[in-house]
């Protein structure tokens, strides 16, 4: 699946990327859309999906990855059915997606969005450029452990704290973006279920 940012989107928030980065810079906007997308719980850019899901004992089956633009197609424990429809992300069936025994519904389907919003590029990038400056802040790599911040600091008989605010990278994101994410893109089956 493609980044949710680009080098031009780095390079449009003016980070210069040497020619010999570009590797390690395509690396880091990968990693950084995967940690985005495992937040958000959604694939955010548009793609086609092929998933298996259980099939609920009602009518309605909750689709993840919204907005969900279409469906191919739809099989009840490996037979294609075509007697649904689908309705606001959801696939409805008059019949329900289980009978007197569990099933596996699977459905391959278009979803996500035409264009990654501005403000993802963006934390992307960010992450990005947070990498890109470990990665150049020492040689042979170095600048990509984990870091250690100054936590305090005395003159006379220098001393020094290290400590660390639990990232391990900075790939890691805080809680409050996560919560963000969740909130804005996250639809798991359990999240929108109601009984």
């Amino acid at each position: 699946m493609a980044p949710l940012a680009t080098v031009d989107d780095l390079e449009a928030r003016g980070l210069t990327i040497d020619p010999t980065e570009a590797d390690v810079v395509d690396v880091y906007l990968g990693v950084a859309s995967a940690a985005v997308r495992e937040a958000a719980e959604s694939v955010i850019s548009r793609t086609t999906s092929t998933i298996s899901l259980e099939g609920e004992r009602g009518q309605w089956l909750t689709l993840p990855g919204l907005p969900v633009v279409s469906v191919d197609q739809v099989a009840i424990d490996g037979r294609t059915v075509t007697d649904w429809r689908l309705r606001s992300g959801r696939l409805w069936r008059a019949v329900g997606w289980t009978g007197c025994e569990p099933s596996d519904v699977t459905v391959t389907y278009t979803h996500g969005l035409a264009d990654v919003p501005e403000d993802i590029v963006d934390l992307v990038c960010r992450m990005t450029a947070a990498a890109l400056v470990a990665y150049r802040s020492e040689d042979g790599g170095m600048g990509l452990a984990a870091d250690k911040e100054v936590t305090s600091e005395r003159l006379g008989d220098w001393a020094v704290t290290y400590g660390s605010d639990g990232r391990v990278t900075e790939m890691d994101l805080p809680q409050y973006w996560r919560e963000r994410l969740a909130a804005r893109f996250g639809n798991s089956i359990t999240a929108l279920r109601s009984r």
